[in-house]
């Protein structure tokens, strides 16, 4: 595999791949977003699902639902101390049959304490990306709407893959809204 880089994602986001798409980094006075180096920094849309850690007795990957979070929509989230939100991208990703890819969170979150976990976008999966943000801090923490909350970094395959997402018709495929954990029975 191989990291692709700006001429790339330029190019196949010309093609649908991301949607809105913004052909620079922007950076000034927001937390920066657009087309870098090696990647694509995606922002954060106005949805959040705060967590309500007093809906459960545990934390069960199996048994999770919308219940357990309280939907809020505005420019700035607070996420409660020691918790977490889920949220979605602005951006709406078509990943190429070639292309896999990974996110790691911006940088001014982490040293702030917040943690950004995005699972990678496989072959063919297409959708708004659900996005969970933790709190690590005794302390309420800011994240902030249409700003950058993470970097997607494209690795292009040497093969195309036998089994893509889309043909596994995978359980998160063109999601449009934040999307909890679900156990296909």
């Amino acid at each position: 595999m191989g990291v692709m880089n700006d001429k790339w994602i330029v190019k196949s986001a010309k093609k649908g791949m991301i949607e809105p798409f913004e052909s620079s980094q922007v950076g000034k006075g927001v937390i920066s977003f657009g087309v870098s180096s090696y990647g694509y920094d995606m922002r954060i849309a106005d949805e959040f699902k705060i967590f309500n850690p007093k809906s459960l007795e545990f934390a069960d990957p199996k048994n999770f639902n919308d219940s357990h979070f309280t939907p809020f929509k505005g420019e700035i989230c607070v996420i409660p101390p020691n918790s977490y939100v889920l949220a979605r991208s602005v951006e709406y990703f078509r990943i190429p049959r070639n292309i896999m890819t990974i996110t790691f969170g911006k940088s001014t979150y982490a040293r702030s304490g917040v943690i950004v976990n995005v699972t990678p976008f496989e072959p063919e999966w297409e959708g708004f990306v659900t996005i969970s943000i933790a709190n690590l801090t005794g302390v309420p923490a800011k994240i902030y709407a249409f700003e950058g909350i993470a970097q997607v970094i494209f690795l292009k395959a040497e093969q195309v893959c036998g089994t893509s997402y889309a043909d596994k018709k995978g359980k998160y495929q063109a999601q449009k809204n934040i999307t909890t954990a679900r156990i296909e029975k």
